[in-house]
C-alpha cells in the first residue's frame, strides 16, 4: 500500500494534503507530516516527524532516519522579503531536501514527487498575464522580469528526476481558500475580520479593492479540492512527469461574491461603494467615536492607495504573437485599493471595535493583528482578470469540482468552530 511524506503539513496546502490523504486508511496505509511543529491532532495513520527545512543536507538526513515512504508531497514555502532572496531560500529547501533523501537512502523506494507551487508561475504578482493562462504558456525568464522562484525548484526537481529515474508532479493552484492553525496567511480569514470589524462599526460591507477588479474574473482554489487532486494526481499514470492548474472549476467574480459575503454576516453593500466617499465616511466615523470611547483626535479616516506593478505586464512577452502590440493590456498593472487594508487595520476605531467583538464573543484578541492585511489587500486590488483553464487534467481524468462560494462559507464556518471567529447570527 502507499506510504506518503508531506512537507509543509501545517500550511494551508500541506495541511489539507495530510487529512486527504490520511482519510483512505486502505490506500495510505502511512503518512509522515513534516514540519517544525505539531498543530493537529492526526489521525492514527498519520505519524508528525520534525524537520528544518532550513537546516543542512545532513541536518535534515538525521531528521529523515526513520522515514521512509513512495510518494513525497513537497508544499513548504518560506516568504522573503525579496524575490532573488525567495530563489535563493524555496531553491535551497527543496535541494537540500531532496539530497537529503538521497543521503538515508529514502529515494531508493520512491516513486513520484509532488510540488506545490501556484499562479506567480505566470507572473500575476507582476500585472496582467495572458488569458486564460494555460500550462504550456513560456515561463517569464530574462533580465526584464525579477527571479521566479517556481522556475528555480521545477528546474531542481526535474534534474534530480531525471538523474534518478524518479517521476515528478507540479501543481499550480491560485487565491486559496483554506485555513491553517495559526496560518493567517489567507484571504478568508482577513476577509472575515474586515467583515465584523464593519458590522460593529455599524458600516456597509464596502469592497476594499479594486473598482476594475470587483467587475473582474478570478479562479480560486478550495485546499480541500487541491488535496483530493495531489492525492490523485500522484497515483494517475498519465499525470507522470506533467504540471496542472488545479482550480475550483467555476470562474468567479466579487460582484457576485461580495454581496454573499455581506448577507452571511448580517451586512448589505453600499449601493454607491465606488463612489468618492471620505467625507462620508469621516463623518460617520466621528459619530461612532463617541460609542467605541474614543477621542476625536484618535480617529482616522481610511485612506486609497494605488502601487504600480512591473513595468510591463507578464502577457507583454508574448503581444506581438496575440496580436496585442500597443494595447493598454501589455502596459503597468496596478494594485488600486480604495480602502488600503494595511492603514485601515491601524486605524484606532478600527483595533477598538474589533477588541470589542474578541471581549464580546471570547475570541483571541491576538487574531486581528496576525491577519496578513497586505496578502488580501494585493489579492483585491488587481486591476487585471486571473482565469485559469483545468482543461489539461481533465483531458486525462480528473473530474474535481469545488463552488467557490460555498467553499468560502465553509472556511468562515471552520473559522466559527475554531473560535477565529464568532458564530454568525
Amino acid at each position: 500500500m502507499p506510504s506518503a511524506i508531506v512537507t509543509g503539513a501545517t500550511g494551508i496546502l500541506g495541511r489539507e494534503i495530510v487529512f486527504e490523504l490520511s482519510k483512505n486508511r486502505e490506500q495510505w496505509q502511512k503518512v509522515h507530516a513534516l514540519s517544525r511543529s505539531k498543530k493537529e491532532d492526526y489521525p492514527p495513520n498519520v505519524t508528525h516527524n520534525y524537520i528544518d527545512l532550513t537546516s543542512s543536507v545532513d541536518g535534515m538526513a538525521k531528521d529523515l532516519q526513520n522515514v521512509r515512504a513512495e510518494y513525497i508531497f513537497f508544499a513548504a514555502y518560506l516568504q522573503k522579503d525579496s524575490e532573488q532572496e525567495n530563489w535563493d531560500a524555496n531553491g535551497a529547501m527543496l535541494s537540500n531536501f531532496l539530497q537529503a533523501l538521497l543521503k538515508t537512502d529514502t529515494i531508493k523506494g520512491v516513486k513520484r514527487i509532488l510540488l506545490v507551487t501556484g499562479a506567480k508561475q505566470y507572473g500575476v504578482h507582476l500585472g496582467a498575464p495572458k488569458n486564460p493562462m494555460t500550462e504550456s504558456d513560456p515561463w517569464l525568464t530574462g533580465e526584464q522580469w525579477p527571479p521566479n522562484f517556481y522556475y528555480n525548484q521545477q528546474t531542481i526537481l526535474h534534474k534530480f528526476c531525471k538523474e534518478h529515474g524518479k517521476e515528478w508532479v507540479v501543481t499550480y493552484p491560485n487565491d486559496v481558500i483554506g485555513t491553517a492553525t495559526g496560518n493567517f496567511m489567507n484571504l478568508a480569514t482577513a476577509t472575515a475580520l474586515y467583515a465584523l470589524v464593519s458590522k460593529e462599526l455599524e458600516q456597509y460591507l464596502v469592497f476594499p479593492g479594486s473598482p476594475d477588479f470587483y467587475t473582474r474574473f478570478d479562479s480560486f482554489t478550495s485546499s480541500k479540492l487541491h488535496a483530493e487532486f495531489c492525492a490523485w494526481a500522484a497515483l494517475e499514470p498519465r499525470a507522470g512527469n506533467q504540471a496542472f492548474n488545479v482550480v475550483n472549476g467555476d470562474v468567479e467574480s466579487w460582484q457576485n461574491l461580495w454581496p454573499k459575503v455581506a448577507s452571511y454576516f448580517g451586512l448589505k453593500v453600499k449601493p454607491d461603494q465606488f463612489r468618492k466617499r471620505q467625507v462620508d465616511e469621516k463623518a460617520h466615523i466621528t459619530d461612532m467615536a463617541g460609542k467605541l470611547g474614543l477621542v476625536q483626535s484618535d480617529v482616522q479616516t481610511s485612506q486609497s492607495s494605488s502601487s504600480p506593478l512591473a513595468e510591463q505586464s507578464p502577457i507583454s512577452s508574448r503581444a506581438e504573437e496575440l496580436g496585442l502590440q500597443g494595447h493598454g493590456i501589455t502596459q503597468q498593472s496596478n494594485i488600486d485599493q480604495q480602502i488600503d487594508l494595511i492603514k485601515w487595520s491601524n486605524r484606532d476605531d478600527v483595533k477598538n471595535a474589533w477588541l470589542n467583538v474578541a471581549e464580546r464573543e471570547g475570541l483571541d484578541k491576538t487574531t486581528f493583528e496576525k491577519a496578513t492585511w497586505g496578502f488580501l489587500g494585493f489579492v483585491l486590488g488587481r486591476n487585471y482578470d486571473l482565469v485559469m483553464s483545468s482543461s489539461k487534467a481533465r483531458k486525462i481524468g480528473w473530474r474535481g469540482y469545488r463552488d467557490t462560494w460555498e467553499s468560502l462559507e465553509e472556511v468562515f464556518n471552520e473559522l466559527e468552530r475554531a473560535k477565529v471567529l464568532p458564530k454568525s447570527e
